[in-house]
């Protein structure tokens, strides 16, 4: 269940297929999150230290950095390691996810009850202090 907070959150999803960027977009713009979508992991890098979202969703398999190198690379850097991190692929690779640093692994094909419930819950298990960090810089 979502907390009161001022504002929507920011969710980055790194994601190369558009339809399943068209459907992430309309269970979280429905949910009441803002989205914002990057095409590859270096772009991803680039905008989650401009942005300070309160989730970063990616696919494994993104351009340029794939998605569990992004996720290594933002837990190993000190301004982005408490950002949490969720993959989704079709993928069988929650194992390699959970030691890349991700919180939750969804297998694709994406399910609206269960991709929102994870976002919640992945956010609500931040540690205190880190969601009013990331609406303060909305």
């Amino acid at each position: 269940m979502p907390s009161q907070h001022p504002g929507p959150l920011l969710v980055l999803i790194a994601e190369r297929d558009q339809s399943v960027r068209e459907l992430e977009h309309h269970y979280l713009d429905k949910a009441g999150f803002v989205v914002e979508f990057v095409g590859d992991g270096e772009a991803a890098l680039e905008r989650v230290r401009q942005t300070s979202p309160a989730l970063v969703v990616t696919e494994i398999l993104i351009p340029k950095i794939d998605g569990l190198t992004l996720c290594r690379r933002l837990r190993d850097d000190p301004a982005t390691h408490d950002i949490p991190v969720v993959v989704l692929s079709i993928l069988a690779a929650a194992a390699r996810a959970g030691e890349a640093g991700a919180r939750a692994f969804l297998r694709k094909p994406l399910v609206e009850s269960i991709f929102l419930a994870t976002i919640h819950d992945v956010i609500a298990a931040q540690p205190p202090g880190m969601r009013e960090q990331q609406w303060a810089t909305r």
